[in-house]
């Protein structure tokens, strides 16, 4: 049984949640004024009922009266005649419709009373929906304004539902780019290290390699060489030479060597061009 029970009270909880959830306050408003609207319509033809049973009970006594009235006539014209017993008789019956005319007030009274408490009742709930309906339309501007300030503010935040979506696809968006850049670099290095070689290229293999990569070397050694040169930095005999091919080829590159290192390997050239003039010299004495 305390099972059962529980398990309504969670029932209970989850509908209401979800109702709450569901339920705009400017609606609910609404129909509460429109309930109060029809409370009064209501109200209003139990008034005209009461007012219609008034009016047919003042008519009904003037009816009897008009009655009573005539009997009364006709008893006095009886007795100018010498008829006592039509005269008694007129006034027994006028008597009688005297007795109704009683009752007749008694309810008309009665009637009239309760008019006037449907009176006084519609003329509170009337104050009463008019006052409710300036507070319900000040309530729902309040709301509408509430409503506009927090979905701005979770809109700031980015903590909205579209906010949120739109978070979360470019998250997505961001990861699918980071995976497939990744992917793209792993394939990459695994070309290059020849683990992806197209099987319908020429293999290479690792001499190749060693040899290619020496002669990057060696490029890169005679650039670094050529750089320090120009800067007077080194020497041009630290650059590495090819094979002579004679005499005349090494003087070549003798000239150009001192053409490259510039005033640093001038000296160098200086005894052969010391000798010519030392001849002449010796030739005038």
């Amino acid at each position: 049984m305390s099972v059962m029970k529980r398990l309504n009270g969670i029932m209970k909880a989850k509908a209401n949640k979800i109702l709450d959830k569901a339920e705009d306050p400017r609606d609910t408003l609404d129909l509460s004024y429109e309930e109060q609207l029809e409370n009064l319509q209501k109200l209003k033809r139990s008034l005209a009922e009461v007012a219609t049973a008034r009016k047919r009970i003042e008519l009904q006594a003037n009816q009897l009266q008009a009655q009573a009235d005539k009997l009364q006539a006709q008893a006095k014209q009886a007795l100018t005649q010498n008829q006592e017993d039509l005269a008694r008789e007129a006034l027994t019956r006028r008597a009688a419709i005297g007795e109704q005319l009683s009752d007749l007030q008694t309810q008309h009274d009665q009637v009239a009373a309760q008019e006037d408490k449907l009176k006084l009742t519609v003329q509170r709930l009337q104050t009463q929906i008019e006052a409710f309906r300036t507070k319900k339309e000040t309530m729902k501007a309040s709301y509408t304004a509430a409503q506009a300030q927090t979905n701005i503010g979770e809109a700031i935040a980015g903590i909205s539902e579209s906010a949120t979506d739109a978070g979360l696809a470019m998250q997505r968006a961001q990861d699918k780019i980071a995976s497939m850049q990744a992917r793209a670099g792993a394939i990459d290095e695994l070309t290059a290290s020849g683990a992806l070689s197209d099987p319908n290229s020429q293999p290479s293999d690792d001499i190749q390699a060693q040899l290619d990569k020496i002669s990057a070397t060696s490029q890169v050694d005679e650039e670094m060489a050529k750089l320090q040169a120009e800067i007077g930095g080194a020497p041009a005999a630290a650059l590495p030479s090819a094979p002579a091919a004679g005499a005349d080829a090494g003087a070549d590159a003798g000239a150009d060597a001192g053409a490259d290192a510039g005033p640093a390997a001038a000296p160098a050239q200086v005894p052969g061009a010391a000798e010519a003039p030392a001849e002449g010299a010796g030739g005038e004495s």
